[in-house]
């Protein structure tokens, strides 16, 4: 696998993932994508609800033979493991997320740095009770 380094790297890398995958072999609906997010937070939410967590006291001896599919261990580590627990699913909203700016050009590290800014001048809460 790649060196993840930096978010914006990292939108480049899901997103050539996602269009090797043929999921932009259309123009997709900004909506649709938007939705798309929503969904993964509210999996998330169900997997909190049910006590879906990974464990990482299990100390799962990873192989990094993804590449052996379907025989691969680590395919099967993650599926008894990881899958479709909260931790998961918070990781597919940020792939989805990451997606959407790797199709769209997005300097997400440039906007999340001027909205840290921003949001460091602004009142306790935001002026807001929650």
């Amino acid at each position: 696998m790649e060196e993840l380094q930096g978010l914006n790297n990292l939108s480049k890398i899901v997103y050539n993932d996602n269009k090797n995958k043929g999921f932009w072999e259309t123009k997709r609906e900004t909506g649709t994508i938007l939705m798309l997010i929503v969904s993964e937070i509210a999996e998330a939410l169900e997997a909190d609800r049910k006590d879906v967590f990974f464990d990482p006291s299990k100390n799962i001896k990873w192989k990094n033979d993804w590449h052996k599919a379907p025989e691969s261990q680590d395919i099967k580590n993650f599926k008894e493991n990881v899958k479709d627990t909260f931790e998961d699913e918070i990781a597919d909203t940020f792939i989805r997320l990451l997606d959407l700016c790797g199709a769209r050009n997005i300097d997400i590290e440039w906007h999340i740095k001027q909205k840290l800014a921003y949001n460091r001048t602004r009142e306790k809460k935001h002026g807001k009770n929650y």
